[in-house]
């Protein structure tokens, strides 16, 4: 055993250092007569120093560098845009997957340490993913998962590490930039680069990549991700209703700017020298089982296909009888195939059937021309009790939005790292989607909302914000359950939304519709290029899942509020997103006419059964009373009626009630509580007569008139001389004594009053009081007026 580890001691070496110092350099020591083994680098470890490329995109140096961190992934790349810098590695499994897809996971996360924060949870770390850390992952699949090989199912990660955070530009911009390179520079095979850019609108001029303070002032938010060719691969915009000639002028001028990006990606591939490998197996469908399920299945597919009294449902069971008898006879024809070519075979005879259905006779599954909508109904008003609702039926799509009114108080506060990233404080307006099971005929868990259902929720409410105005007193919130889906229930989401919102009385300044559109193309054999191709209005859920795009717009009759593209081909033609864009624009019109016969402005108020605000002036001197000690008035005015009280400003403060019977009840016990408010006006430095109400050992207790609050006279101010208790000079309960008015204290409000400064000639000067002093709820606040006598 001894000898064994002495052996294995041999074959390790020794670690021996040579020199000290902060130079210190390591040697390896091997035993005699033993040569030396040559150094192998890891699966991705970078063999190189580090390699770095500098491009100009809209006037600004972007650097992208790798080699330096994170050498054992099998890609990895850092992307420096002034001070904000993120590192993005991407790792793919060399053993295949047991998923039928794509097993891509993007998780992108924002360190507080990037912002120069520590977290404020109760762990002061990092716990699970925001909202925003989500979308953006969102955005990075989005934009890379079409560039990987058909059939590659290999578990594949891309992390996102925000190392630097400057508070001026976006972090997640660099992080789709990073991406790319990463996955280009590794030996994953991947068809990019890709690059992006956020497109600005300030003041009508484009701006690329603009800061945290040009983005304020933007009336768009548009990133683009652009391939090589000038092609589109990603779209997501939020936009103040931009006219489309804008829109479209600002994606052109996007995937320009992309371009600039690419090539640098493409020359630090062509300095690292980075070579794709080789995958076991593509997990793509055998062409002769292909040929004997065409063979089998094509006349029945093209029969369930082609008639238009099949609804979701009908056509779903009819197409997976089919599957279900061809897959038995693939199955005894070819007895040594795997279970996903048979299945893969039938899916890819079917999508084909579907697809020369569009593409050579122009016919749709239901009967539908290439432009045509499904029908439409709209109901308002589906429940008394609610403060707003709609019912938005399109086709088989049915979506039910409701809104909900609360407090300011109420509105999303984001955390300390979200609001140094992005800059957003709070939020008054959200809009939360929700896709239960049985939408689709199925079964399922109910629980926590899922990345699917905050992406289509966060679609809906860009949307619908640009039209929602600044300075609504409540929080508002729309709630969209999916209760029937075949198909763009993002969109529904957002007709239903802005329907809901007109009858809750929400003075939008229009009304939004949106709409998807689908694309079907025909690519050349050799090198993929787009042949032909036909732009679908208002796709079906089938359409979505044979088609090549999910193209969703939304907006008002005069501009574009949101956009999404998604694209299952590694990019298209600007050409083909132009011709979309103006495809959703006339389905949106058309669209808005038909809400318009349900609703077609907001009401003119709010339902009774609504939440109530009113504002109520305090003057500094009645403050402490209204408020009470330690709050005390506030905690019971809250507890006792509902109500939430906030303070505006420094004399003014705010009353939510959620019904008007609530508001009631406060009134009624701030009423109560400031019923000896009646005060009249007193005169700085003039002379009056107390009777005093109570002994104490400060002072004495007294009141200037019958329904005044009893204020406290200091043994300071009782006489010349300095005294430890009231009765040393005699005064008793009833008694009556004359005292100087010296206004009150600015800090609580107290009346100041003195007995003392009338044993020395007066010195001070007659004033007017202000006429501020009355607590006034749900009035105008009355103006300051002094004068001096």
């Amino acid at each position: 055993m001894a000898a064994a580890t002495s052996c294995g001691r041999a074959a390790l070496g020794a670690l021996c250092r040579d020199g000290g110092g902060a130079a210190t350099r390591w040697r390896r020591v091997l035993p005699p007569g033993r040569p030396a083994l040559p150094w192998v680098p890891a699966r991705g470890a970078a063999a190189g120093p580090g390699r770095a490329v500098t491009v100009e995109v809209g006037g600004r140096k972007m650097e992208l560098s790798s080699g330096k961190l994170a050498k054992f992934a099998d890609g990895s790349a850092v992307v420096q845009l002034g001070d904000t810098a993120v590192m993005v590695t991407a790792v793919s499994k060399t053993k295949p997957s047991p998923s039928q897809f794509m097993p891509l996971v993007v998780d992108y996360r924002q360190k507080a340490a990037a912002a120069g924060r520590i977290p404020t949870n109760y762990l002061r770390r990092e716990l699970g993913s925001t909202d925003k850390e989500i979308l953006t992952s969102r955005v990075i699949d989005r934009s890379i998962r079409p560039l990987f090989p058909a059939g590659y199912f290999y578990d594949t990660q891309i992390l996102c590490n925000l190392l630097a955070v400057d508070g001026v530009n976006d972090p997640d911009i660099l992080a789709i930039n990073g991406a790319s390179a990463a996955l280009a520079l590794s030996d994953i095979p991947w068809n990019g680069p890709i690059g992006a850019v956020r497109v600005g609108l300030v003041d009508g001029e484009t701006v690329i990549n603009p800061t945290r303070k040009e983005m304020a002032s933007s009336a768009l938010n548009l990133v683009v991700a652009g391939a090589p060719q000038s092609q589109v691969v990603m779209l997501e915009a939020t936009a103040e209703n931009i006219l489309q000639q804008d829109f479209c002028h600002a994606i052109k001028v996007g995937v320009k700017q992309t371009q600039q990006i690419i090539q640098g990606i493409q020359q630090l591939v062509k300095e690292r020298g980075a070579v794709k490998r080789t995958v076991q197996k593509l997990f793509i469908a055998p062409e002769e089982i292909v040929e004997m399920a065409k063979k089998l299945a094509c006349n029945k597919i093209y029969a369930v296909f082609t008639d238009s009294s099949h609804d979701k449902i009908s056509r779903d069971e009819a197409i997976n009888k089919i599957r279900l008898e061809t897959e038995e006879e693939l199955k005894e024809k070819f007895p040594e195939a795997e279970p996903y070519e048979i299945m893969e075979s039938f899916n890819v005879v079917s999508k084909d059937i579907f697809r020369n259905l569009v593409l050579n006779e122009y016919r749709r599954c239901d009967g539908r021309d290439l432009t045509s909508l499904r029908d439409i109904k709209c109901e308002v008003n589906m429940f008394k009790m609610l403060h707003g609702s709609a019912l938005f039926q399109r086709g088989q799509t049915q979506v039910l939005c409701t809104v909900t009114f609360d407090s300011l108080e109420s509105s999303v506060k984001s955390d300390a790292i979200s609001t140094a990233v992005s800059g957003i404080k709070e939020k008054n307006f959200m809009l939360h989607y929700e896709f239960p099971p049985y939408a689709t005929n199925e079964i399922g868990k109910v629980t926590g909302m899922n990345r699917r259902e905050l992406g289509h929720g966060a679609l809906a409410e860009r949307a619908l914000k640009p039209v929602i105005p600044q300075d609504f007193p409540f929080t508002i919130r729309v709630t969209s359950e999916v209760l029937e889906s075949n198909g763009s229930s993002s969109m529904a989401s957002a007709c239903g939304g802005s329907l809901a919102l007109m009858d809750a009385g929400v003075p939008v300044t229009s009304a939004v519709a949106g709409v998807a559109i689908g694309l079907i193309t025909k690519c050349s054999q050799g090198k993929g290029d787009i042949e032909d191709y036909r732009l679908l209005t208002d796709i079906l859920g089938i359409e979505d899942y044979y088609g090549d795009m999910d193209f969703k717009m939304a907006g008002t009759n005069k501009g574009i509020t949101a956009l999404q593209v998604d694209l299952k081909l590694p990019g298209i033609p600007i050409k083909i997103v132009v011709e979309a864009i103006q495809q959703a624009t006339a389905a949106k019109r058309e669209i808005l006419q038909i809400m318009n016969q349900t609703l077609a402005k907001p009401r003119p108020k709010r339902k009774e059964s609504g939440p109530v605000v009113e504002t109520i002036h305090v003057p500094l001197s009645k403050r402490l009373r209204f408020v009470g000690p330690g709050a005390y008035n506030l905690k019971k005015l809250q507890a006792q009626t509902g109500v939430t009280v906030s303070q505006l400003d420094e004399e003014t403060y705010s009353v939510f009630a959620p019904t008007p019977g609530a508001m009631h009840e406060a009134r009624e016990f701030i009423g109560e509580i400031c019923k000896d408010d009646q005060e009249v006006n007193l005169e700085f430095g003039a002379i009056y007569t107390a009777t005093i109400t109570e002994l104490r050992d400060s002072g004495v207790m007294v009141k200037l008139y019958p329904n005044m609050t009893p204020v406290l006279l200091h043994n300071s101010q009782l006489d010349q001389r300095k005294i430890k208790h009231p009765s040393a000079l005699g005064l008793e309960v009833g008694q009556e004594i004359q005292v100087k008015y010296f206004g009150r204290d600015p800090t609580d409000g107290r009346m100041r009053l003195s007995r003392k400064i009338l044993q020395s000639p007066a010195t001070s000067t007659l004033k007017t009081l202000t006429d501020k002093n009355s607590i006034v709820l749900g009035g105008a606040v009355p103006q300051t007026s002094t004068s001096s006598q």
